[in-house]
């Protein structure tokens, strides 16, 4: 049986496309760090390979023979929440069965049943004191999702954690690395009645936290070729630049893309067939249509407070919201979430993000919208027709927008995800529409792309439509003065049709006979239709 694109749990290399796991951490000065017996810390977003590389190292270890090296997912521990006394002897379990599972040692599982009922605020440091002790080797331990954990489960961890330190090697783990999403500065450690203590001073031991990154450009390239070396499979040079683009080498987003363009796209299981760009956007919009597992936890993050006062930022183009909005533990939280990228600005991670993001907070509203079907907007030649369509969404913005508005959670970016919700209605199942979005962007750029050849789809000819999106916040003259230049600028880029320029008045004491207005305007060579909301 041929390997495949792994777009779920660890990567098996016999049976899937890979890059070496080592490759992606700086290995040299992993093992300098465990040599010198640090105790640091490993995180990365979820789903890019993090438990598949602390296996890799495990095993480069063990078969190194220096050390007793173990990896324990401690995750099942999260369902004690802040109840140390179940919480811990849930973490001494997954160590005992790890050593029994990768080292073949069964004498931790012996210990903790016999010990299983010690104080659980003692538990954990004697475990890994007698694994120490009865290893013929130092002892080396990963302990993967431990941000997974909370309250007094997480802070006993640490703090036991940091009460065996000063016994390594002879009488505690030479070496622990801490793995999860979040750097462990970022751990809030809450108890009842008590400030909140930081997970920095409740393992100020830490000597380091690395980082895993994702896939380069190369790395991209390399495991995609990988099919080809495979299967014959030729892949369309002019995939790759729009890879990159869609995933910044996310490393489950260039998986699942691959997978859903050679397996899922059941065309392409007949291994002659060359892959082409468009049959490579399509599987694009099809993974971000399906609100796969990973998508799915990434939106989820979306509710969190300290998530959307960055993601408000970054989604609205008012000008009050600017750098100065954004606070530096947020931004590096949502940063480790794997949500934005700050090099060279600040920005949504990729386009696929880009994408989702904005889909998934209007996903009810969308459903939600009354009376408007694709048909009504479409001319007897099948283009879309743009100014009928900005038409009704004008009327129906000035009748819903104060009740939707109000119970909207993102409400800063309100005016643009409302209207991106109304042509998502409209678009799907027909175009598709790419978002523009930036800190400091002060606008929002939708570029709608519809097939005018209903069997061509978008193999054939395709009307290209720009509709940039601005909040008045001086004068309407001085706002769509602005505006046009962004407009016609955007317009040039994708290599646009027609283009359009929407200007929403969010002053509660002008009235809706005021912002509602349509017009045209001469910007150089081109011809922009301006509307007002």
């Amino acid at each position: 049986m041929e390997r495949f694109f792994n777009n779920a749990g660890p990567t098996v290399p016999a049976d899937h496309y890979h890059i070496d796991p080592l490759s992606r951490v700086d290995w040299e000065e992993i093992e300098h760090l465990i040599a010198q017996k640090r105790y640091f810390v490993l995180h990365a977003p979820r789903q890019t390979g993090k438990t598949t590389t602390l296996l890799a190292m495990m095993q480069a270890l063990n078969e190194e023979g220096r050390y007793a090296c173990a990896y324990a997912n401690i995750e099942g521990a999260q369902a004690a929440r802040g109840d140390e006394s179940k919480g811990i002897p849930a973490v001494c379990s997954a160590i005992a069965g790890a050593l029994r599972l990768y080292l073949h040692d069964t004498r931790l599982v012996e210990w903790f049943a016999q010990y299983r009922n010690q104080p659980a605020e003692d538990q954990l440091k004697q475990l890994l004191e007698y694994w120490t002790v009865v290893s013929d080797k130092p002892t080396v331990l990963f302990l993967d999702e431990v941000d997974a954990l909370v309250g007094d489960t997480l802070i006993s961890l640490l703090r036991q954690i940091r009460a065996g330190y000063a016994q390594r090697p002879a009488a505690f783990p030479q070496s622990i690395i801490l793995c999860g999403v979040r750097d462990v500065r970022d751990y809030r450690l809450h108890q009842d009645g008590a400030e909140v203590i930081t997970g920095g001073s409740a393992f100020n031991i830490k000597a380091k936290s690395l980082r895993m990154g994702n896939f380069t450009y190369a790395e991209c390239e390399q495991l995609w070729l990988q099919h080809t070396e495979e299967t014959g499979q030729p892949l369309d040079p002019a995939i790759f630049p729009e890879l990159w683009e869609d995933t910044r080498g996310q490393p489950w987003l260039v998986n699942a893309l691959g997978y859903e363009l050679t397996w899922e796209f059941k065309p392409a299981r007949e291994r002659s067939r060359p892959l082409t760009l468009e049959d490579y956007r399509a599987a694009r919009e099809r993974l971000i249509q399906s609100r796969a597992t990973h998508l799915d936890q990434l939106t989820d993050k979306l509710r969190e407070p300290r998530v959307q006062r960055v993601m408000s930022a970054l989604l609205s183009s008012e000008e009050s919201l600017d750098i100065d909005a954004i606070k530096p533990d947020d931004q590096q939280y949502v940063e480790d979430l794997g949500l934005i990228e700050t090099r060279p600005s600040l920005r949504i991670s990729n386009r696929i993000y880009r994408e989702v993001i904005p889909r998934d907070l209007t996903w009810i509203m969308q459903t939600r919208i009354p009376n408007q079907e694709q048909a009504w907007y479409l001319r007897p030649d099948h283009r879309l027709d743009t100014p009928k369509l900005l038409a009704a969404f004008q009327q129906f913005f000035r009748e819903h927008a104060e009740s939707w508005l109000e119970r909207f959670q993102y409400k800063e970016a309100g005016p643009q995800l409302v209207m991106q919700a109304f042509l998502q209605r409209i678009i799907n199942g027909g175009g598709r529409i790419t978002r523009e979005y930036g800190l400091g962007r002060k606008r929002t750029d939708l570029f709608i792309e519809w097939p005018l050849d209903i069997v061509q789809g978008f193999n054939g000819p395709v009307q290209r439509v720009v509709i940039e999106l601005k909040l008045q916040h001086q004068s309407r003259e001085a706002t769509i003065a602005k505006g046009l230049e962004q407009t016609a600028d955007y317009a040039d880029q994708v290599g646009a049709d027609e283009a359009h320029l929407v200007v929403f008045n969010r002053d509660e004491q002008v009235a809706w006979e005021d912002k509602i207005w349509q017009d045209e305007a001469v910007y150089g060579e081109w011809v922009i239709h301006t509307w007002g909301a």
